[in-house]
């Protein structure tokens, strides 16, 4: 149900920290969105601060707007549960872009995109997750190891202990040796 009686909120959702939520700021401005609501969280994550906010802040009459179906719900389940309890408060929801982008989810026909499409996506989640998890144990069966490269060598953990050794404060051989002091206590505690 897209009413125009009341406002239009928009809800914005990043994966990572490095990810920008600019385009769907823009996109949810163009579209109306009194204010906008955005959250840095994994669609796995439980945690979105700002979603519950939004949800909080939505009165009866008003709109619910997403950028994309996959920056709502984390599952299908989620998808239905969340679109439910916003009908049973008289909000509605509008997806700007996709395959939902000009379907009312509070018809049945509506209803049934919803669900097949949010089927879909999170098929489609699975089969990512499969693909990268069988990438990794391809490249960790030719010796290969993904993720950062560690930032304490076999060198540096050396200098480290024989500063520390010499009585040396640990912020002073993690200033000299370029690491943070969160790495140096670790590197040398796993090094016992």
């Amino acid at each position: 149900m897209t009413t125009t009686t009341g406002h239009l909120i928009g809800y914005a959702r990043v994966s990572t920290d490095d990810q920008e939520a600019q385009l769907q700021h823009d996109a949810l401005t163009e579209a109306g969105c009194a204010r906008i609501f955005t959250d840095k969280a994994s669609g796995k994550n439980t945690d979105r601060p700002e979603l519950t906010a939004a949800l909080d802040y939505a009165r009866p009459g008003d709109t619910l707007c997403v950028w994309k179906l996959d920056r709502f719900a984390r599952s299908l389940i989620d998808l239905v549960t969340l679109v439910d309890s916003l009908a049973a408060r008289g909000i509605g929801f509008k997806v700007l872009t996709g395959a939902l982008a000009s379907i009312d989810p509070n018809t049945p026909d509506g209803r049934l995109m919803l669900q097949v499409v949010g089927a879909m996506a999170e098929f489609e989640r699975s089969l990512i997750k499969d693909r990268t998890r069988a990438g990794l144990d391809a490249a960790r069966a030719q010796g290969r190891v993904g993720g950062r490269p560690a930032v304490m060598d076999a060198d540096k953990l050396a200098a480290a202990k024989a500063r520390k050794a010499k009585g040396e404060s640990v912020t002073a051989i993690a200033k000299a040796l370029g690491v943070s002091r969160a790495t140096l206590y670790r590197a040398l505690d796993e090094s016992k």
